[in-house]
């Protein structure tokens, strides 16, 4: 009769203790799933890019959106020039300066900055940092790569 000796009962366990692990960390549950009972993502409507950032932004149906005059305005803050767009509609004044602060709320207007992406990876290569980001969007995955 030949029984394993130790390194092949050794190898073996291993081999079941990472097979369990890949198995743990993996896709997990797959569950099929139809076009028509997937998630909404994020309304193309309401999202809007200033300065490299994207923002959902959401208004009641009591906000004027038809705009009655619109200007551009030269702004200099402690030496920087930016431009600032104010727009008056028939419920009031907006400035895209304020529109998109942490400081001033418009009565019926919801902005909400979309954040950083939940899984960037970082990893030292070649004298320098270089990583990857993920995002999901309910559909896809995107991916991005950076080098400092």
């Amino acid at each position: 009769m030949n029984l394993p000796d130790r390194h092949l009962l050794l190898g073996m366990t291993l081999g079941a203790i990472c097979a369990t692990a890949i198995a743990a960390i993996g896709p997990g549950v797959v569950i099929e799933a139809f076009a028509d009972e997937a998630p909404v993502g994020v309304d193309p409507a309401k999202l809007v890019r200033y300065e490299d950032r994207d923002y959902i932004v959401d208004y009641d149906a009591s906000v004027a959106t038809d705009p009655l005059s619109t200007a551009r305005v030269k702004k200099v803050e402690a030496g920087q020039v930016s431009y600032v767009t104010i727009t008056r509609t028939a419920t009031g004044t907006y400035s895209s300066d304020a529109m998109f602060s942490n400081h001033v709320q418009y009565p019926g207007i919801s902005v909400e900055a979309v954040g950083r992406p939940d899984n960037s990876f970082a990893y030292w290569s070649h004298g320098r940092w270089s990583g990857f980001v993920t995002r999901s969007a309910n559909s896809f995955v995107y991916a991005s790569a950076w080098h400092k």
